[in-house]
């Protein structure tokens, strides 16, 4: 059953939503090659505490961790570790908040040192592909219209859209109905209404779609070894229409003064 959350509901979750965001910037600024992710995995606990805020992910599901950290070709649910992060790779990293009972939750991958133009590419495609998603969550639509732009526009440019894990509603829990597939047929699923509150999230893989989870019980990789990557925002149908409730704006000035310098 979907929850349809009130305009008091949305700024709540909003509120826990751009905690995760200004994690998600604090992190950019501190990602490079020597990195690891379990030492990015301490900063964000103690960058989410700080914000009044309890870290969205440890504890739930017995999840170990505050992030997610999934590398190269780890999809999504990679479990932090001491491996340094290397020139060339990509991560994936997923984060969650939860602050006044809401949850935020929010995914960026982000480049370390210089990348190949072919997963330069993936990382486009995959950004554009929860924007043409996002445009979608629109009164009177269907759940269906995201998951088709989605899968199109991947599908377009020869990338496997990843079928066993989808973005989902948010709220009281980190889970809510519906469940939001990268995937699926134009007009299916249910109807968007005004106060749907979603975390729309492509993961798409660079070759096929197949994937396979390791044997920690979290981490899921692609089945022929390739890169894949993951976005994700919060978003709110608020007058008809989409709003996104995160942010990648810190994601990006950060970055940006990482050039400058």
């Amino acid at each position: 059953m979907i929850h349809y959350k009130s305009l008091e509901e949305i700024e709540l979750i909003r509120e826990s939503a751009l905690i995760v965001s200004r994690t998600l910037g604090m992190l950019a600024e501190e990602i490079g090659p020597g990195v690891t992710p379990l030492f990015l995995d301490q900063r964000a606990e103690e960058f989410i505490r700080d914000h009044g805020a309890d870290p969205g992910f440890l504890g739930l599901y017995d999840c170990p961790s505050t992030l997610l950290t999934s590398v190269n070709e780890q999809v999504v649910h990679g479990l932090p570790n001491k491996r340094p992060l290397q020139d060339g790779d990509i991560v994936s990293i997923d984060c969650g908040a939860k602050k006044n009972g809401y949850y935020g939750d929010h995914a960026y991958t982000f480049t370390i040192g210089e990348i190949s133009p072919d997963i330069q590419k993936l990382l486009d495609i995959t950004l554009e592909c929860l924007y043409k998603g996002i445009e979608q969550a629109r009164k009177g639509n269907r759940i269906g219209d995201i998951s088709y732009a989605v899968q199109q526009h991947a599908e377009q440019h020869g990338y496997g859209v990843v079928r066993e894990l989808v973005g989902h509603g948010l709220g009281k829990h980190m889970h809510e109905s519906p469940e939001v597939p990268n995937y699926g047929k134009r007009g299916k699923g249910s109807k968007i209404k005004d106060g749907l509150v979603i975390a729309i999230e492509p993961m798409i893989n660079m070759g096929t779609r197949r994937v396979k989870q390791l044997s920690d019980g979290w981490t899921i990789v692609t089945a022929d070894g390739k890169p894949s990557a993951h976005f994700e925002h919060d978003v709110a149908v608020v007058d008809g229409k989409p709003e996104i409730l995160s942010t990648f704006k810190y994601v990006e000035e950060a970055l940006a003064k990482k050039v400058v310098t």
